[in-house]
This record gives structure tokens, sequence and C-alpha cells, in this order.
């Protein structure tokens, strides 16, 4: 890499940063990084999901922290921890070492939204060549990359080639329970009312988006993965009421 360039989303994880000031009273948003969110959102399903983890994307240059974008991560707590029982009593640390754990969380069939807000601007073709090559780096790895891969692979990046990512501007990833695909969504500045999207129906290229974000010590945002690991390593350790 030419000394002083920047990448917009690296692909190797950085050393985790504590980058949220996270306020949440009542209705009001989470601000991540001065950026707010809202603590619950409704996507396709009929329960709102709510704000579980957050972080975002960022690279050190010459002990310059470049920061590109604020991540939220939605779920629902009541779908999402029967699937993870084989993790209760471990600490947050313990669960952002364990791949396992993350590949158990993306497995499971619970529905999952990201909401991702930009913070430093690019051009949108960057980011669907960052996209292609991490997802494409993994099916190859996973021996799963097929014309039908790449074709799906070819609709992501032609549906951000000829946007801009202007300042706060959202791009969402829902990833249903109910089918093995990813409604990909992108507004300018925050527009959310007139939002452009797509659906991914293959279900690898599906599985390894979910891992760009949510995979554990390879996931794009050391940050996040740690805020999903101890926002979860609560949650496991409160007990089931009893019956």
């Amino acid at each position: 890499m030419v000394e002083g360039s920047i990448i917009p989303f690296p692909a190797e994880a950085q050393v985790p940063k504590e980058t949220a000031e996270q306020t949440k009273m009542g209705t009001e948003v989470v601000m991540v990084d001065g950026i707010p969110f809202p603590p619950q959102i409704t996507a396709s399903s009929s329960s709102p999901l709510s704000l579980l983890a957050h972080g975002i994307t960022d690279i050190e240059i010459h002990f310059l922290q470049i920061k590109f974008t604020a991540i939220g991560v939605y779920l629902n707590p009541e779908d999402i921890l029967p699937h993870l029982n084989n993790w209760k009593g471990k600490t947050g640390d313990e669960l952002a070492q364990d791949d396992d754990f993350f590949d158990a969380l993306i497995t499971a069939r619970a529905d999952k939204f990201l909401r991702i807000v930009v913070i430093k601007e690019i051009k949108g073709s960057q980011y669907g060549v960052q996209v292609e090559s991490a997802v494409r780096d993994r099916l190859a790895e996973a021996d799963k990359y097929e014309d039908e891969e790449e074709a799906a692979l070819d609709q992501v990046v032609e549906f951000f080639q000829s946007k801009y990512f202007k300042k706060d501007s959202v791009i969402t990833f829902y990833f249903p329970a109910t089918a093995a695909i990813a409604e990909i969504g992108f507004s300018t500045e925050g527009k959310e009312s007139n939002c452009s999207k797509i659906t991914v129906e293959n279900g690898n290229v599906v599985e390894m988006l979910q891992k760009w974000y949510l995979g554990g010590s390879r996931g794009v945002s050391p940050t996040t993965i740690s805020s999903i690991a101890n926002s979860l390593s609560t949650h496991l350790c409160i007990p089931s009421p009893s019956p």
C-alpha cells in the first residue's frame, strides 16, 4: 500500500476502540460516535428489532484515526438467544474471540438488520468493490464461488456503482428469518423515504455478506464485534423467566 493512501473499508481488523457515546432513555435515539440511531427498527417482520450493538469502520494512518461509517446491529434477543445457549456464562471478551459463536449467530433463523451511516464521503463504486472482494474471498475459501455467486455479486456491485455516499447517507442490510435472502437499501443523506433497494437471493452470497459484518475475528468492524459479544453475553446471563 502506498504510504498515506486510504482504504475505504479495511479488510483487516484493526484494534478495537471505544467509540460510542451511548445514551438511551425511553424512546430516545442512541448516539454512536455522534450519529443518532433509533433504538428500534421495524423491518418486514411483525415485531420491532432492537439496537443490540454498534460500532464503526475506521483505519489508522500515522496515528490519525479516519472514521468511515457508524454501524447499528438490530435483533430481537428473544428470537436469537435460543440459538446461543451453548455460550451461556461466557464473558464478552470470550465471545468476541469465539468465531463459532458468531457462526451460530449468522446461521440462526432470526431477523437481523444492519443500519450503516456514512461518516466520510466516498464513491459507491469503492464500497461495492470492497463488498465484492470480501465476499468473493470468503466464498472462494469455502469452495462456494460458482457462476451463480458471481452473478449475485455483480448485482450488488452494479447497485452501488452509480451512487455517491455523502455524509449521513444510510446503507441497510436486512436478513429475514424466513428466507436466505438479503434486502439491501441505500438512501442519500439519511433521506430514507427515498430509498432504493435490491434483493440478493443467492444463499451463499447472503451468508458471506453477514460474515463481513458479523463474522467474529474477520468482521470488518472490530468495535461492532466487541459490542455484539458484550451485549449478548449480558443477555445470555439473564435467567429465563419461571413458567
